[in-house]
C-alpha cells in the first residue's frame, strides 16, 4: 500500500510541474506520449528512427497531425533532426541531450518508487 501511495504522490508532483514544458507537452494527448516513447525507445536501443517511420508508427494519428507534433517537439527543443549523408531528404529524429537527461531522471525516480 505504501508503494501505491508513493507512486500517486510522484504522479501528482509530476502533474504539478507544468512549468517544465516537456512534462506538459508530452501529456497533451496519447499521440504526444506515444511519440515520446517511440523516440526514446529507438534512442535507448541505438536504432535510427526516421521522421517518416515515426509518422507511420504513431497510432490513430494522421500524417499531417504527426508532422505538426514532430515540428512542435523540435521547435521546443525536445528533439532534433539529423540528415543522412547518403540521402539529404531522409531525416532521423533524435532526442536532445537535455531531454535525454530529463527522461532518465524521470525513469530513475520512478524505478526507485516501485522498488
Amino acid at each position: 500500500m505504501k508503494d501505491t501511495k508513493n507512486l500517486l504522490e510522484f504522479w501528482e508532483t509530476q502533474m504539478k510541474q507544468s512549468h517544465r514544458s516537456s512534462n506538459y507537452f508530452f501529456r497533451k494527448s496519447p499521440s504526444h506520449y506515444h511519440m515520446m516513447l517511440l523516440v526514446m525507445s529507438a534512442h535507448k536501443h541505438n536504432q535510427e528512427l526516421s521522421v517518416e517511420e515515426l509518422k507511420t508508427k504513431l497510432f490513430k494519428t494522421s500524417r499531417p497531425k504527426s508532422a505538426i507534433i514532430i515540428t512542435e517537439a523540435v521547435e521546443k527543443g525536445f528533439f532534433h533532426l539529423e540528415k543522412t549523408s547518403s540521402d539529404q531528404r531522409k531525416k532521423f529524429i533524435k532526442p536532445t541531450n537535455s531531454f535525454v537527461k530529463e527522461f532518465d531522471d524521470y525513469i530513475i525516480t520512478l524505478k526507485n518508487l516501485v522498488l
